[in-house]
């Protein structure tokens, strides 16, 4: 039988024992809960090597591309099943435990800890743990329904622990997961131990329990008069979570429409024969326990809020019933040293449990996910999966629907061909162009080289898609979270680096933001720094140069209000001021010239009639064998100039072609689609 994890800490003194010393003590009714079934939640391994932290169980190589079509989504009706498995033989003080479907993980995964909300079973995340099981090591904080352990000897259990995994790996972070009352654990252990590497992330965290409407119930609570005990299950079913949103996370996607009805109505039903169960899992003794413990836990996090150093991701519901958890992440936002929020406006206090939220995405694109003390945007980035990639889609599905971009490449011979077979499918590649106005020209991009060449772009970005100080500033919180799930990188000369290496299809625009954020009238003008940035780095790879030319924004948009205009206009002047005020990194500050002049801004749109998108793949430019050659600057100048006029002459080729499109206006395009059918590729002009 396979297990997994960290050794149980079943320990009456908690400050002065160790883990390894607890071994030998586990309770054997606990250890039994791993025979129920392989599917249950298994108390866990004392494998030395694995404790600490050597090669080790369950472990695999890096992912280049993973499936997870066939991973079955668990609900809130396995959470009630599984619960009252592991609480049939419960007793003993907090232990962990590591859940069996997580199954093999990736080569030094980090170290994960979740720590439960008021229920204390441990099984919080069952929605999520074959995903996360794949690129954390998952420990669970089960907390018995009878124990009484106090809040302090909590923080001291789980500072124990991340002290000792500490020792072994002190390079890799350890990602503390609380929920509700576990929040304010995370909290209370970050701030004991600033000198530790934590990752925090906070599910609607209880530090705002004073505000909520738990603290009132107290009394309500302690006066209820027994006979009322059976209900209480059904009150904290509708108060943590919307049932109907929590049971739609069980049901698979895509049904016809009656089988998926009949699903929701027999699951539906099945979820309120087993809510019972949380009155065994909460009785009314234990919830008043808790409660009172949210009073103290609540009071202790705040008390230490400054003294948290750690990185903190908070995640909050817009429709808790229970906190006010929307208000609370802004706090902490404010009163913690390093923090990001994620919003999710339609969900309940169980936030796990709801149907659409997956915690493996949330944390990736919010750039939260690393394997060493600083981050490797390269090494660690996980390639989206294909469920993920059709949701990112429809972000950016309009662009395709409104512009119908039409894709070109150029074969060996020359010839043009209305497919990507000109581009090289091993790398290293270097795909260099034309950067469209608020770069309208990436969605299409990505998802065309996905579906046709199953290629993923690495596009090499500005900095400010990964300072997480703008998330405020700029767009909500999540605007940017699309580009870290499909591989952006910030520019630097060792990312660029390590991309090539990496043999990697490269996205570089070296016009950049100048280009992007274009003035009135300089549609389709290149602006790009007169040294040859990207050539030697490309030769010394050998990598192949791909220019290309887009064209088709001023067919959707006009600028209307340019960055000149607006710097005249004091308010937008202002806007502008505090957008460039330093915080984000800038670029090219050791140049003159039109592409130094970067500064940050919206400019004003005016949406047109939609025309259509058109891109050219134009000549590859091999390296292969040039590196000695390409160091001198002359050489590397002229292979420059040759890219670059390769890159212009693509652009007005598809200038003068598209005026001889019959479908380049989007009227002839909805005709032809109803003849023909929506899925018909739509013509265009003769190459």
């Amino acid at each position: 039988m396979a297990i997994a994890g960290p050794a149980t800490l079943a320990i009456p003194n908690l400050s002065q024992c160790s883990l390894r010393d607890s071994v030998s003590r586990i309770p054997r009714r606990i250890r039994a809960v791993d025979q129920v079934s392989a599917q249950r939640a298994t108390v866990v391994s004392t494998d030395p090597q694995r404790l600490s932290g050597g090669g080790g169980l369950n472990v695999e190589a890096a992912p280049k591309g993973w499936d997870d079509s066939k991973i079955e989504r668990l609900s809130v009706k396995d959470y009630l099943e599984r619960s009252k498995e592991l609480i049939r033989s419960d007793g003993g003080p907090p232990r962990w435990f590591s859940p069996l479907e997580c199954g093999a993980r990736w080569e030094s995964s980090p170290l994960l800890l979740y720590l439960p909300g008021l229920d204390g079973v441990g099984l919080g995340l069952v929605s999520h743990h074959q995903r996360l099981g794949k690129f954390f090591d998952i420990w669970c904080l089960h907390i018995p329904v009878a124990d009484r352990t106090p809040f302090k000897d909590l923080v001291l259990l789980v500072e124990n622990t991340i002290k000792l995994e500490y020792s072994h790996s002190p390079n890799r972070p350890i990602y503390l997961i609380g929920e509700s009352l576990g929040g304010c654990l995370a909290l209370a252990v970050a701030a004991r131990n600033p000198d530790i590497d934590l990752m925090l992330i906070l599910a609607n965290p209880a530090t705002s329990f004073n505000k909520s409407r738990l603290n009132p119930a107290i009394p309500f609570l302690s006066a209820l008069p027994m006979q009322f005990n059976h209900g209480l299950p059904y009150i904290l079913g509708f108060m943590t979570g919307d049932p109907l949103r929590m049971m739609m996370a069980s049901m698979e996607k895509e049904l016809p429409l009656e089988e998926a009805v009949g699903d929701l109505v027999k699951n539906l039903a099945a979820i309120f024969n087993s809510l019972p169960v949380l009155l065994d899992i909460l009785p009314k003794e234990s919830v008043l326990w808790k409660l009172q413990m949210l009073k103290s836990a609540s009071s202790y996090a705040n008390s230490r809020l400054h003294a948290v150093k750690a990185e903190t991701l908070v995640l909050a519901s817009g429709k808790d019933q229970l906190l006010p958890s929307k208000e609370e992440a802004e706090r902490l936002y404010d009163r913690l040293a390093s923090c990001q929020i994620r919003l999710f406006n339609e969900s309940g206090h169980t936030l796990f449990m709801e149907d659409g939220i997956d915690l493996l995405t949330i944390i990736r694109g919010a750039g939260f996910y690393r394997r060493r003390r600083s981050v490797d945007y390269v090494s660690d980035f996980i390639r989206p999966t294909p469920s993920e990639f059709e949701t990112l889609s429809k972000s950016y599905r309009w662009v395709d629907v409104a512009a119908n971009p039409v894709m070109l490449s150029t074969l060996e011979n020359g010839r043009i061909v209305r497919s990507l077979e000109g581009i090289p499918c091993s790398g290293p590649v270097l795909f260099v162009g034309y950067h469209m106005l608020l770069g309208l020209e990436l969605g299409p991009l990505f998802r065309k080289f996905l579906l046709e060449k199953n290629i993923l772009l690495r596009g090499v970005a500005h900095p400010l898609l990964f300072e997480k100080t703008w998330e405020r500033t700029i767009l909500e919180y999540s605007g940017f979270d699309v580009y870290r799930l499909m591989g952006a990188v910030p520019v630097s000369a060792s990312n660029f680096y390590k991309l090539m290496s990496a043999k990697s299809h490269v996205l570089l625009y070296p016009g950049g933001v100048r280009e992007a954020l274009h003035r009135k009238g300089e549609e389709y003008k290149l602006f790009w720094p007169l040294q040859p940035e990207f050539v030697r780095m490309a030769a010394r790879f050998g990598a192949k140069i791909v220019p290309f030319g887009v064209v088709g924004e001023d067919d959707l948009l006009d600028v209307a209000l340019d960055y000149d205009d607006l710097v005249k206009i004091p308010f937008f002047k202002a806007q502008i001021e505090s957008m460039n005020d330093g915080r984000a990194r800038r670029l090219r500050t050791d140049i003159n010239g039109e592409v130094a002049k970067e500064d940050l801004h919206m400019p004003g749109l005016l949406p047109k009639f939609p025309g259509r998108f058109y891109f050219l793949f134009g000549r590859n430019f091999d390296t292969a064998g040039r590196k000695e050659e390409l160091k001198d600057r002359d050489q590397a100048k002229k292979l420059y100039i040759e890219v670059k006029s390769e890159v212009e002459r693509c652009i007005a080729y598809l200038k003068e072609k598209r005026e001889e499109d019959p479908y380049r206006s989007l009227p002839s395009r909805l005709f032809y689609q109803a003849i023909h059918g929506l899925d018909a590729e739509i013509p265009t002009f003769k190459f």
